[in-house]
C-alpha cells in the first residue's frame, strides 16, 4: 500500500483553484480543451463536487450550441472523455450522440497503417504520413477503450488495445523503458529519437488507467503487455526525477528544463499504479506539483504543444511560460487521484 503524505485540505483547494481557473480560459473544442475537460471530469468525479458538473456542463453546451467542427481529428477526439462523464450523469442524448459520432470516426473514417494503427492526425490534412505517437494513446486509444467498456463493445475494446499493443511496440524502448516522441513507419525510424517527457506521460498516465476501466483486464493477452510495459517505464521515469519532485521535458537530458505536464501526468500513473516502492517518488511529486500552481489556480512551466522536433534543443527551445489545457487537466487528475489513491483497484501481480 502507498505512504503518502500530505494535507487533505491543501488538495482540495489546489483543485478548486485550478478548476476555476481552467473555466477561465476561453478553450475550444479540440485537444488542449479535452485534456482539460477530462481532468475537470476526473475531479468531478473523485471528490463529488457537483460544482465542478455543473460548469463542465454550462460550458460544453455552450460549445455544441456554438456548433462543432466539421470534421473530426485524432486530437479533437480528446473532447469525448468529458461527453462520457456529462453522459453518465445527465443522460442526456445529445452527449452519447456525438460521443458516439467520434468513435465512428476513429473506427470508419482515420487513417490507419499497418496493423490497423491510427494515424496521428490534428488537422482534416494527412498530416504526419504513417507516424503514430504517444499523444494518440490519451487522445484516441484511451477514449475507445473507455467508450467500449460502457458499450460493451468488444470489438471496440479490441480495438482500443490493439492501439495501446503497436504503440508499445513501435515507441518504447526494450531495453531503456523509456518512450519515443514518434515513430516513422515509412523510414522505420523514432525521427530524432527523443525521449520526450509528456510523450512518457501520454504512455504512463493512459497505460495506468486500463486495469482499472476495463473489467477482467487479465483475460485479454494484450492487456499484459500493457502491465508490463507500464512496470518497465515505470521502473524506467523513477531514475530520472529530479530534486524537485519532477521530470524533465527531455527525460534523459540535464539540461532540460523541468516541465509540470509530464510530471503531472507520470505521478499520477504512479499513484494509479500504486507500487509501494514508488510512495518516495510521489510524495518528491506532490511537493515539486504543489510548488508550480500559482494563487490563482495557473499550472506554471507547462511546455507550449510541441510537435516531434528535430533535436533536443528544438524540445529545450518550446516555451513554458503560458497557461495550457493540457497542464491544467493532468495536475487535475493527479490530485484529484491523489484524495482516493487509497480506494484505487489494483491488478494483482501483473
Amino acid at each position: 500500500m502507498l505512504k503518502l503524505e500530505y494535507d487533505k485540505k491543501e488538495i482540495e483547494e489546489v483543485i478548486d483553484k485550478i478548476v476555476k481557473k481552467t473555466m477561465n480560459m476561453d478553450l475550444t473544442w479540440d485537444w488542449p480543451c479535452g485534456v482539460a475537460y477530462y481532468g475537470i471530469s476526473d475531479a468531478y468525479e473523485k471528490t463529488g463536487k457537483k460544482e465542478y458538473l455543473e460548469l463542465l456542463k454550462d460550458r460544453i453546451d455552450e460549445l455544441i450550441d456554438l456548433g462543432l467542427p466539421k470534421v473530426w481529428t485524432v486530437n479533437a477526439c480528446a473532447m469525448g472523455h468529458c461527453l462520457i462523464t456529462l453522459y453518465r450523469a445527465t443522460g442526456e442524448q445529445q452527449y452519447h450522440d456525438i460521443l458516439m459520432s467520434k468513435i465512428a470516426y476513429l473506427r470508419k473514417d482515420a487513417l490507419r497503417f499497418g496493423d490497423h494503427v491510427l494515424q496521428h492526425t490534428v488537422s482534416a490534412n494527412n498530416d504526419f504520413p504513417e507516424q503514430c505517437w504517444c499523444d494518440t494513446l490519451f487522445m484516441a486509444a484511451f477514449l475507445m477503450l473507455r467508450v467500449g467498456v460502457l458499450e460493451q463493445d468488444e470489438e471496440l475494446i479490441d480495438d482500443a488495445l490493439n492501439q495501446y499493443y503497436w504503440h508499445i511496440k513501435y515507441l518504447q524502448n526494450p531495453s531503456s523503458g523509456l518512450w519515443y516522441h514518434g515513430y516513422d513507419n515509412i523510414a522505420g525510424d523514432h525521427m530524432s529519437g527523443i525521449y520526450w517527457g509528456r510523450a512518457n506521460a501520454w504512455a504512463a498516465f493512459t497505460m495506468s488507467q486500463v486495469g482499472g476501466i476495463l473489467p477482467q483486464c487479465y483475460l485479454y493477452p494484450k492487456y499484459i503487455d500493457v502491465a508490463g510495459s507500464l512496470n518497465e517505464q515505470l521502473a524506467a521515469l523513477k531514475v530520472y526525477q529530479t530534486e524537485n519532485g519532477l521530470w524533465r521535458t527531455v527525460v534523459d537530458d540535464p539540461e532540460s528544463y523541468e516541465e509540470i505536464s509530464a510530471s503531472a501526468g507520470i505521478a499520477a500513473a504512479m499513484l494509479t499504479r500504486g507500487n509501494p516502492l514508488h510512495s518516495k517518488y510521489i510524495n518528491k511529486a506532490i511537493k515539486g506539483l504543489l510548488a508550480n500552481v500559482s494563487e490563482d489556480g495557473k499550472v506554471m512551466n507547462v511546455s507550449g504543444g510541441t510537435a516531434v522536433m528535430r533535436d533536443k534543443e528544438g524540445y529545450r527551445g518550446i516555451p513554458k511560460a503560458y497557461i495550457q489545457g493540457w497542464g491544467q487537466g493532468l495536475a487535475l487528475s493527479f490530485f484529484a487521484t491523489l484524495l482516493v489513491s487509497d480506494e484505487i483497484e489494483k491488478d494483482g501481480a501483473l
